[in-house]
Parts: structure tokens; sequence; C-alpha cells
């Protein structure tokens, strides 16, 4: 017992040993991360399938993109904070499942454009979004460094970029090539500092938590890949 007690304390502080707790964690967190992609996927092609994806599409685009915005916003704060604070694990669930379902929602757009415009472009941008999250997890565990002082950088960042979205659906402004190229960078950030938090510091007990953050920086990342790729064809 004491022996696990050392080994939890030492994986705490960066040290190359990982705790058999930390490690089940870790375990039960990125098999959440990956469920929460296939039901995300599976969500989008019955969507698809079924025709609705266009009657999505044609709705939301006539909307203001403000309101979907705002939206999101609230239900991705909303999910967050209960899968982080919930007891009962049907809540921690059913928050995950609820943002699982809202980005299911908001990509339907894009994806229907890029699906129309330019084929082949999505599984390209799914491809380059997973090297690119394979890739940041690697430096994380590779070489366990803290990247909490990321945290401000996200945070500034996330403001910044939601003063410029708004900004831009007022005025007319198009956000170019730059600003994708920005946000892709952004949810870079916000992906090693979220396996920084999931390898040191999230409580163990908070595993949907932690796949639902994760899931929302691999998300942001896709959704400006996309946009990217769709913007050179």
């Amino acid at each position: 017992m004491n022996n696990q007690f050392q080994a939890d304390r030492v994986a705490a502080r960066g040290h190359p040993a990982i705790g058999a707790a930390r490690a089940e964690f870790l375990a039960r967190t990125y098999s959440h991360l990956f469920a929460s992609i296939a039901i995300f996927t599976l969500i989008e092609i019955a969507l698809f399938r079924s025709g609705l994806a266009e009657r999505i599409a044609v709705s939301m685009l006539g909307v203001s993109w403000l309101l979907v915005l705002g939206g999101f916003v609230v239900v991705s704060w909303v999910a967050s904070r209960v899968a982080a604070r919930a007891e009962s694990m049907p809540a921690q669930y059913g928050a995950l499942g609820g943002f699982i379902l809202a980005e299911a929602l908001i990509f339907v757009p894009l994806l229907f454009l890029a699906n129309l415009y330019a084929p082949g472009v999505i599984s390209s941008a799914a491809l380059v979004t997973l090297l690119a999250f394979a890739g940041l997890t690697a430096v994380v565990f590779v070489t366990r460094k803290d990247f909490s002082f990321l945290r401000g950088v996200v945070g500034y960042g996330m403001v910044v970029a939601v003063v410029a979205i708004v900004a831009a659906t007022i005025f007319g402004w198009e956000l170019g090539t730059w600003f994708s190229v920005g946000m892709i960078a952004l949810a870079g950030a916000a992906i090693l500092w979220d396996t920084s938090r999931i390898l040191h510091h999230y409580p163990e007990d908070r595993h949907v938590s932690a796949a639902l953050e994760l899931f929302a920086s691999v998300a942001l990342m896709f959704w400006y890949v996309l946009r990217l790729f769709m913007s050179r064809d």
C-alpha cells in the first residue's frame, strides 16, 4: 500500500513512473475519447444517409451564425461544468453525450459544404487532425513536461477568437486562411495543455470530464483543418 502511494506521488511530480491508479485513469480517459469520436462519426453518417444533414445545413446556414455560436458556447460551458462537478456517473455521461450531439449538429453545415464542393477533403482533414493529435500527445507523454503555462495562452486566445468571429459576423468580414492557421495552432496548444493536465493533475475519478475536454480540443482542430483544406480547393 505504501509503495503504491509513493508511486502515485512520483507520477504526480512528472517522474517517468506512472502509478497504477493514474494508468487506469489514462486508459479510461482515452477509451472514452475514442468512443466519443466514434459516436460523433456515427451521428454524422446517420444524418447524411438519412437526408437530415441537408435540411439541418440549410436551416443553420439561414440563421445568424451568432445565434449558433452562442448556443454552442452555452452547451459547451454547461457540459464541461456538469462533467467536472457532477457526482453521479449518469450526469457525467449525460453531459458528454449532450456535448457530442451539439458538436455533431454544429459540424453539419461545414461537412455538408465540404462534401458538396470539395469531395474527399473531409477524410484528408480527419487524417491530418488525428496525426497532429497523436504527435502532440506523444510530445507530452515522452517528455513528461508540464504545459500548465499554456493555460493563459489558450484562455486569451479563445477570447480573441470569439471576439474576431463575432466582429466578422456583425461587420461581414472574411476570416481567411491565416485565421484558420492561427486557430489550428491554438487548438494544438489546447491539446498540449489538456494532455498535460490529464497526465499530471486531473482527478482520477473524472475520466469522463477529461475525455470531454480532449474531445472539444480535437473537434476544434478538425473544424479549422477542414476549413483550411476547403479554402485551398
